[in-house]
């Protein structure tokens, strides 16, 4: 029957205004201009009210706004046509475009297509306001079920990201501590030899300096002028115990605030 209405049909010249009354009337809309027609959910229902519940109406979004929902509209009108074998194709891409003369050139043929039908006669049951929003509360209800589920995946998905990150996080902390504590030990390692070279210079520098005080104890230069200017107000012994004594409080205060903080790191 499509097959027969060719571009020379008397349909292709029924006019806009004639298009919109059709379509206002029939479907109990307002629509002022034929663009609003092309997301596709108003030729549904004209095929829904021609073959009542033929058309899956939950499908239907009669708000879309976006070429994508749009297409989905056109995707179960093309269904529709095929189970109907109506052979008719959709021009989609050119549709949800908007341009007014191809959105009028697809309602001029299916107010052709629709008036031949039962000589255009409408089921007087059939409902067009009560068909949409129930099928808008069947595709809210669905669409919440599916919200819902997301929802549902997404909070698994996350609890378990969340559990590895913070698994992930231990073992990096873990890991950092464990390298602090190695360089604190090298570290210590280090100073317990610097100590070590401090106590033989120390031990050298001891024995020369006792060399020295016991030559100045002789009774070969005690006399001797040139012993003034080295007698020194302390003894050797005491300089030296001195200066012992600060080395040894410096190295070993050292150590012990590197092996206090090893100690925090490993705590």
């Amino acid at each position: 029957m499509a097959s027969n209405i060719g571009m020379m049909d008397s349909a292709y010249f029924v006019g806009r205004n004639e298009i919109l009354t059709w379509i206002n009337n029939r479907l109990q809309l307002n629509l002022s201009r034929i663009e609003e027609a092309a997301s596709g959910a108003v030729q549904c229902q004209m095929i829904d009210m021609t073959y009542p519940g033929v058309v899956p109406m939950h499908k239907v979004n009669f708000d879309a706004k976006t070429e994508y929902d749009m297409i989905q509209n056109y995707k179960v009108l093309q269904e529709v046509f095929n189970k109907l074998k109506i052979e008719k194709h959709i021009e989609v891409n050119r549709l949800v475009k908007g341009r007014p003369l191809d959105n009028l050139e697809f309602l001029q043929w299916l107010k052709r297509y629709c008036d031949s039908v039962n000589g255009g006669i409408m089921n007087e049951n059939y409902n067009p306001v009560e068909r949409r929003l129930k099928g808008g509360k069947e595709r809210n209800l669905k669409g919440f079920n599916k919200s819902s589920k997301s929802l549902q995946a997404n909070n698994l998905h996350n609890s378990a990201s969340g559990d590895a990150a913070v698994s992930k996080q231990g073992k990096t902390g873990v890991a950092a501590a464990s390298a602090d504590v190695q360089a604190l030990s090298k570290e210590v390692t280090d100073l317990k030899l610097s100590v070590d070279l401090l106590e033989k210079e120390r031990d050298f520098y001891f024995a020369k300096l006792r060399d020295i005080e016991i030559l100045c104890q002789t009774s070969e230069v005690e006399n001797l002028p040139v012993r003034v200017p080295v007698k020194p107000f302390f003894t050797f012994s005491q300089v030296f115990i001195c200066l012992h004594t600060f080395l040894v409080i410096n190295c070993y205060g050292c150590i012990s605030y590197y092996h206090l903080k090893s100690m925090e790191h490993t705590s």
